[in-house]
């Protein structure tokens, strides 16, 4: 009984589809690094920028809010990998804004949701962590307490915060990520074409 072999151009074609995803690949992990790099690079700035000439009660709002970006995007992230594409179809083609853009970025959803989570996500909380440091400095030299209890403290309530609001956010996308999917598309349609 002779074995058939797989015909020679089927296995060009798959091959020549796998080295085009690989490239994809390796482009995307191009672009991601230095969209991370520039992004952090700005957000670091930023930070610096204000938390150089600010009080005790601007910093922890500074905090607050990359704590709350982070948890924002972490939720845009998810809904993503969750939301449904046929919802948004549907939407396209009764041209609701935003829906197409909604569609494109659920194709895309592995590379949204990393953008999403880890480039936005990881930034945030790298920048929060930042600030907490700037913050109990703050405290520290201001009600003479002693840096390394101060600094403990200000990163166990930095983190809880962060893992609890990523936590909560997590159940709200999953349940809702149609809607949070929809109003994020449609804010970033108004700087995109569709």
């Amino acid at each position: 009984m002779k074995v058939k072999k797989p015909k020679e151009k089927y296995s060009k074609k798959v091959n020549r589809k796998n080295e085009r995803k690989a490239k994809s690949d390796y482009s995307w992990i191009l672009v991601v690094s230095v969209s991370a790099f520039w992004i952090s690079f700005l957000f670091s700035f930023l930070s610096e920028a204000i938390l150089g000439s600010v009080n005790f009660i601007v910093a922890v709002l500074l905090m607050l809010f990359f704590i709350f970006l982070g948890i924002i995007f972490d939720m845009i992230g998810i809904s993503v990998t969750v939301a449904r594409s046929e919802t948004f179809h549907s939407m396209a083609t009764k041209k609701v804004r935003g829906a197409r853009l909604a569609g494109k970025l659920i194709k895309n959803s592995e590379k949204a949701s990393s953008f999403c989570n880890d480039v936005i996500g990881d930034i945030c909380g790298i920048i929060s962590g930042s600030t907490a440091a700037a913050i109990s400095t703050i405290l520290a030299t201001s009600l003479d307490l002693p840096i390394f209890i101060t600094t403990l403290i200000i990163t166990a309530i930095v983190a809880s915060l962060t893992i609890g609001g990523k936590a909560l956010g997590k159940s709200i996308a999953i349940n809702h990520s149609t809607k949070i999917l929809y109003r994020f598309s449609r804010v970033l349609s108004l700087f995109t074409k569709e």
